[in-house]
């Protein structure tokens, strides 16, 4: 099975993403490759949940 070594932007860490999946093929296609391991996704998500719970 094919895949790309990337680095996280938020924690710096190197991952695989593997053939077939939509950061493989984003990683194929792009020169700038700004990815986010699933770690650091989905505290970012959860960050943003509750900034938008906490709003006035």
């Amino acid at each position: 099975m094919f895949y790309y070594e990337v680095l996280c932007f938020s924690c710096k860490k190197t991952f695989k993403v593997y053939e077939g999946s939509l950061k493989y093929k984003q990683a194929k296609e792009r020169k700038v490759k700004y990815f986010c391991c699933g770690e650091c996704a989905d505290k970012i998500r959860i960050e943003a949940i509750l900034s938008f719970m906490n709003r006035n």
